[in-house]
């Protein structure tokens, strides 16, 4: 995975809203740089956020574009917002081209996760994520102090879920991952605690697939991002799947057919409640 930063969903944001603008307009990347005396590559690069735009260039491209009134305002105000660093950009040297994704799930509205193997990495208590990441140490040795930080991404994350507007997560989670030990007995049981806590939350809803229920998609773990509109600029909802690579679908094709498979799976799957009295039996087997 590249180390790069990569653009975050507000400078994808403010690229599309602009390539959108310049094609209104009638004008190629060519005529604007005409226009502006700024080199084809330069505009190319503003219009596939592959590099960091100037709010003086924001400016003249609306000037450019005839942009007015509130939704001038509108757009200056995406690129501020597009010209902060998220808080996940300190841990860039650690988790490589997770801090692409991470942005994703920051600016994402709501989110929808099918879990097969373990916890939702939202709802991992301290040392259920920390026995989690040592595991993967049987195919990439990491030092102790480079784990503490990986642990501390993982709860970081976990924020988003809380605040004045946290984002909606909805979770379908294989019977199997309640019975399967990571870390010991006492890891298991502070975990399914949490998870009856967490549970209660309004915008938190966990259903949990039967092992002796209908299974309707025999498909690997993944999450779909779902993104409001933001300064009125529409962002592609966006797909990720994880196994020992990381990857990133946003065509609407496959992003319908994956939430196509969400809905499928959800409707298999116990009740919020009857979820809840599951994860509760479960939690008095691990003793």
């Amino acid at each position: 995975m590249s180390a790069s930063r990569g653009p975050s969903v507000r400078q994808r944001r403010l690229a599309a809203e602009l390539r959108r603008l310049r094609e209104r307009g009638n004008l190629t990347g060519d005529d604007v740089a005409f226009q502006l005396k700024w080199s084809t590559a330069k505009v190319s690069r503003i219009e596939n956020a592959r590099t960091a735009v100037k709010i003086n260039d924001v400016r003249r491209l609306l000037d450019l574009y005839a942009v007015t009134g509130p939704h001038r305002d509108e757009i200056i105000a995406l690129a501020h917002d597009a010209a902060e660093r998220g808080w996940w950009e300190e841990y860039r040297d650690l988790v490589g081209g997770y801090p692409a994704y991470i942005a994703l799930e920051a600016e994402a509205g709501s989110i929808r996760q099918w879990e097969s193997h373990n916890m939702p990495g939202l709802l991992q208590t301290h040392d259920y994520a920390r026995a989690t990441i040592l595991g993967w140490n049987a195919i990439s040795a990491t030092p102790p102090r480079e784990i503490d930080r990986r642990v501390e991404v993982r709860l970081r994350r976990q924020r988003i879920l809380m605040g004045d507007r946290p984002t909606d997560l909805s979770v379908v989670v294989d019977e199997s991952v309640l019975h399967r030990r990571v870390g010991d007995a006492a890891v298991m049981r502070a975990q399914l605690r949490h998870l009856l806590d967490v549970s209660q939350r309004d915008n938190v809803h966990l259903r949990i697939l039967r092992l002796d229920g209908d299974h309707p998609i025999m498909e690997g773990s993944f999450t779909l991002l779902e993104f409001p509109p933001v300064h009125d600029v529409i962002f592609p909802d966006m797909v990720h799947t994880e196994s020992l690579t990381v990857s990133h679908f946003e065509d609407e094709m496959t992003t319908h057919l994956y939430r196509l498979a969400y809905e499928s799976l959800a409707r298999a799957a116990l009740s919020h409640e009857d979820s809840r009295e599951l994860i509760s039996a479960t939690l008095r087997i691990w003793k």
